[in-house]
């Protein structure tokens, strides 16, 4: 049996420490489970985008943890298709590999194929899009019976894979059903992300899906749409035993509740943007 841990929006930076408190509890939860791997599934920085800092600041303290870890990058971290500040580009990307390796990834467990993937470069345009894509299709054909579960930072859907684009919130709907298509074709069994700030486990379709808590911060209701699941920091729990896994959506002691709501101004200022 191999035991994995999924962190999320931690949201890190040695010149915005309102997030920084949780980083230690988060730490010393991490070390008590003694885990084979851990995934972090992005926004690990609060503005990596365009901050080189934060990057390396955060990169010495997934370092730090007592395990493996492997990252996919959120908003936060490279920037995303179409937005007018910050968009995924090249220099954004290859600063992530600089500090955090590549931004999509595979490694076998048991009878299973974990494959990282970068969502913030679905429906962006630019080449490397089209090179992930490729390399999905190889990595899902050449799995060798091994069921898929995918790690990415933007969940696919909300509620339902046929639901209109809902923004800044999840992947957008012709590139969602181009992956949900490939993923019907090949046994994804899984689907971890992050980026909502809520925890949710549900079946859509034959397929699990895990919200990851963050870490981090909450968010509220005056800055988030009503969705499903939970506003709780934590983090998540998997034991992958053949090709079978168990999932735990996890407290972690020591979490202070802090809201995004009360310092958004002073963390994200202040060209109009979204903030989690």
């Amino acid at each position: 049996m191999k035991r994995l841990l999924q962190i999320s929006d931690t949201h890190l930076s040695p010149s915005k420490a309102h997030f920084a408190a949780n980083w230690r509890p988060l730490a010393s939860w991490v070390e008590a489970q003694q885990p084979d791997l851990i995934i972090h599934t992005g926004d690990v920085t609060v503005d990596g985008a365009d901050v080189e800092e934060d990057m390396r600041f955060c990169a010495a303290r997934l370092a730090e943890l007592p395990a493996p870890v492997l990252a996919v990058p959120g908003n936060h971290d490279v920037g995303e298709p179409g937005h007018p500040h910050q968009p995924v580009n090249r220099a954004r990307i290859e600063r992530w590999r600089r500090h955090f390796g590549r931004d999509w990834w595979s490694q076998d467990i048991e009878d299973w194929r974990l494959i990282g993937l970068d969502s913030m470069l679905f429906g962006s345009g630019i080449e490397e899009e089209a090179e992930q894509q490729l390399w999905l299709q190889r990595e899902a054909a050449e799995a060798d019976g091994r069921r898929l579960a995918i790690f990415t930072h933007r969940p696919f859907m909300i509620e339902h894979a046929d639901e209109p684009d809902t923004g800044y919130w999840s992947v957008k709907p012709d590139p969602r059903r181009a992956l949900l298509d490939l993923f019907d074709r090949h046994d994804v069994a899984l689907v971890a992300t992050g980026h909502l700030h809520r925890s949710h486990d549900t079946v859509t379709g034959g397929r699990r899906y895990i919200w990851g808590g963050s870490s981090g911060f909450l968010v509220g209701t005056a800055l988030a749409p009503p969705m499903p699941g939970e506003a709780l920091l934590g983090a998540v729990i998997y034991r992958f035993e053949g090709r079978e896994v168990t999932v735990e959506r996890a407290e972690v002691p020591g979490l202070a509740t802090y809201w995004i709501d009360d310092v958004v101004h002073e963390v994200y200022p202040p060209h109009p943007t979204a903030v989690t």
